[in-house]
């Protein structure tokens, strides 16, 4: 299985891309820089998108990847969370702004077809087995185990806080891709909105690895680029003292699993 790193940063500049994940080439994970960082060949072998939460930064090109796929007459999977899908709908494929991603190019077969999904509810999608499991977050958030036939899987947590280490007996993965915000001077601002800081994220890795009995390799994302340095720098010391694998993302990183 194979996972492409198309953004990983919180902010878009012209170096830096919102987050999105790549499998396989055929299920995107979020949709910050979706078509921003395929091309239109690419968008096309899509057959799904996993959506963690509502944030502009997560979902931004779904707007624009409707539009592109009614290009070749063809029909992607979005799934999420109902309360997820509820503010996607009413605030962004509404019409107002761009298309309405719930009836273009038409009420028969729109580009996107949106289905709610449940917690814990495990469903399968062009061969994928796909477990959503509950994140702490500023609203209703989950994160996504991907599992191939062959029985290769990953866990994606995307934005997260505190607590997402008390669902370890959920998750059986030996890659987990997560999120650092911000360094640890910013600790209390991160708390409030639902972010972790290095020692944070240690904190998490610890309750996992006492659920679990192992550390998986640890991908981090969603870190702001002018605090990037600070991050990886406070990394590298959660890595010597648990001694795992703890690495920053990057845009056009790929890792097989």
């Amino acid at each position: 299985m194979k996972i492409r790193f198309l953004g990983v940063h919180s902010i878009e500049t012209s170096g830096t891309r919102l987050p999105c994940l790549l499998v396989d080439d055929v299920i995107a994970l979020d949709a910050g820089s979706l078509t921003s960082a395929l091309s239109l060949v690419e968008q096309e072998q899509l057959k799904a998108v996993l959506l963690t939460h509502h944030h502009f930064d997560h979902c931004r090109d779904l707007v624009t990847l409707c539009m592109n796929i009614s290009l070749w007459g063809g029909q992607v999977m979005v799934y999420g969370l109902h309360q997820t899908l509820e503010v996607v709908v009413e605030r962004l494929l509404d019409g107002t702004l761009y298309v309405n991603g719930a009836t273009y190019p038409s009420r028969e077969k729109p580009s996107l077809k949106l289905v709610a999904i449940e917690p814990y509810k495990e469903f399968e999608h062009a061969g994928y087995s796909i477990l959503p499991v509950p994140v702490r977050h500023s609203i209703p958030a989950v994160g996504f185990q991907v599992t191939s036939n062959d029985g290769r899987s990953f866990f994606y947590t995307s934005d997260t806080g505190s607590g997402f280490g008390q669902e370890a007996s959920y998750i059986s993965a030996g890659v987990l891709i997560t999120e650092v915000t911000g360094p640890e001077r910013l600790a209390a601002t991160l708390v409030k909105s639902g972010h972790l800081s290095p020692r944070m994220l240690r904190a998490e890795l610890v309750g996992f690895r006492e659920v679990k009995g192992y550390l998986p390799k640890v991908l981090v994302i969603h870190f702001n680029p002018l605090v990037q340095v600070e991050i990886e720098r406070e990394l590298v010391e959660v890595t010597r003292e648990l001694g795992c694998d703890i690495r920053l993302g990057r845009e056009g990183l790929v890792i097989d699993v």
